[in-house]
């Protein structure tokens, strides 16, 4: 039997409307299906359009769910430091319709992962437009102290002494995609984790669920990225907690991305000497120079340690390197070779502990290039931990008000995302200063800056380097000559206050187009 070929067409353009869908529209593409073309960092995160373009796709099985998804965005990140019903600025209406999105069942499809599914796939394609160089997946934890949620349902212990009953909250355990130059490209993996207020002890418990296993789903997760990025080999980048020989075993199992660990165990090596000593008896291969910063001092709480202050310095360290093996913790595993890059302070500073890296690495290192390129590569590391301090600082997800753990744990992801947003938007200002400033600012806000540049005497915010540096100047950044450039927090106090100003000019330029638009329908003959 012949095949037939049968067209369908609309014989309505409004056939929509006829049939009572308006305001329905077809489901958004799966994220798997969006075309995988490589995006700069800056592209795409203007204020206006960047919640449609990070979380437009997102998979929660009904259209209007995911519009709800990017208007509470929009919303959020308009004003990060303030609550929702404060950013919404007493709209009932949006204000409800985002905490009944929030409020979902736990076995809805409003999962973490699907609400990062969008912001992931625009991530690879911001990792697929790097230069053909090593890409970083940073993997890092971070307690969320909900210590005021003593009614919280779902939530763990994350802390206790003796003189309370615990602290109540969520571990949070991400991956951060970085670039070379230290540029945060997305968040590309939230994984939450209610620890158990009683349980067996670490060791007794299966490998998956213990603190090893976050690292270890994490590391396959890299691998399932690592997958999507042809020509691109990323290295995975974790702390000293990351330090466990089934990580580097799972690494040689799956390959497709590298590790780099900064070793916190001291090993007895198969010769008989231990790890440190191993490495500090190495032959010298260089000296280095490595500005320290300044350090205030902290007293200890209840939630931080305390802190010795520390001045600023140039420490002169000693680098060394070389292949190692790594000892199995059983007879059932095969020995591993990896590589191993030193670098120990000469002298003891007066202020300070003397710095010291071990860091172990399936990466190459043959040369002293390799062996630097990898230090470098560890010092970006501190880039997760600042997006950690924006979340928790800027967006103050620990003064959420939900009472369950899966609605903190969709505030969170959402916030994640903002986060990551607003520190982008620092370091484009630094690294990228000559973009246009229209990546990321809208004509209203521009035109805010403008008018705020020209009453104090600042250049013409028409980079992005300059615009940053105005809407800091906003949040209460001083300016002077000499300092530094603006941190994150002067960044989202700017934020929030060019968007009061900016929704103030949005409604005098309403009004004045209205009232040009009533004088020419009056004089009209």
């Amino acid at each position: 039997m012949p095949r037939k070929h049968i067209f369908v067409r609309p014989l309505c353009r409004h056939w929509r409307r006829q049939l009572g869908l308006r305001g329905l529209r077809p489901p958004p593409l799966a994220p798997s299906a969006l075309p995988q073309r490589p995006l700069q960092p800056a592209q795409g995160l203007a204020l206006h359009e960047w919640a449609e373009h990070e979380f437009g796709a997102a998979p929660l099985g009904d259209v209007r769910l995911t519009r709800r998804l990017v208007r509470s965005v929009r919303v959020q990140s308009a004003k990060p430091m303030v609550s929702f019903p404060r950013a919404a600025e007493g709209d009932l209406a949006l204000v409800r319709g985002h905490y009944r999105f929030i409020d979902h069942p736990p076995d809805s499809p409003l999962t973490v992962d699907n609400l990062l599914a969008t912001h992931r796939q625009r991530t690879l394609r911001r990792l697929l437009g790097q230069p053909p160089r090593r890409v970083l997946l940073v993997q890092d934890g971070s307690d969320l102290n909900f210590a005021e949620h003593s009614d919280g349902q779902g939530l763990g212990l994350i802390g206790k002494n003796q003189h309370s009953d615990g602290t109540v909250g969520l571990h949070m355990h991400s991956t951060l995609a970085v670039s070379e130059d230290g540029l945060p490209l997305g968040v590309t993996r939230i994984e939450f984790d209610r620890p158990g207020l009683d349980g067996p002890p670490e060791r007794a418990k299966p490998l998956p669920e213990r603190t090893t296993g976050r690292w270890l789903r994490g590391l396959q997760d890299c691998v399932e990225l690592a997958k999507q990025l042809p020509g691109v080999r990323p290295v995975t980048v974790l702390d000293r907690e990351g330090d466990v020989f089934a990580l580097f075993a799972e690494q040689q199992r799956l390959g497709h991305v590298d590790l780099l660990v900064r070793a916190k165990h001291n090993r007895v090596l198969v010769s008989g000497s231990k790890l440190f000593d191993e490495l500090r008896q190495a032959p010298l291969q260089a000296t280095l120079k490595l500005a320290v910063q300044r350090q205030s001092a902290r007293r200890g709480t209840r939630r931080q340690t305390r802190r010795e202050a520390r001045p600023a310095r140039r420490a002169k360290l000693e680098l060394r390197f070389k292949t190692v093996p790594l000892p199995a913790p059983n007879e059932d595993c095969p020995t591993l070779a990896v590589q191993a890059v030193h670098v120990r302070e000469r002298q003891q500073p007066q202020h300070g502990q003397r710095l010291e890296w071990l860091l172990l690495t399936t990466c190459p290192v043959r040369t002293l290039q390799d062996a630097q390129r990898v230090l470098q590569w560890y010092r970006r590391r501190w880039v997760i931990e600042d997006w950690h301090r924006v979340l928790k600082t800027g967006c103050k997800v620990e003064q959420l008000q939900h009472r369950r753990a899966e609605r903190i744990e969709r505030a969170v992801t959402i916030n994640a995302v903002i986060a990551w947003r607003l520190m982008l938007m620092a370091l484009l200002g630094r690294q990228t200063p000559e973009l246009p400033a229209e990546v990321l600012f809208t004509r209203t806000e521009l035109l805010v800056l403008r008018d705020f540049a020209h009453e104090r005497q600042l250049p013409e915010p028409n980079t992005v380097g300059r615009a940053v540096r105005t809407m800091a100047v906003m949040g209460g950044y001083l300016n002077r000559k000499g300092d530094a450039p603006p941190g994150h927090q002067k960044l989202w106090e700017g934020l929030t206050d060019l968007r009061a100003a900016a929704r103030v000019y949005e409604r005098v330029l309403r009004l004045q187009q209205e009232s040009l638009l009533a004088r020419a329908l009056v004089t009209d003959p």
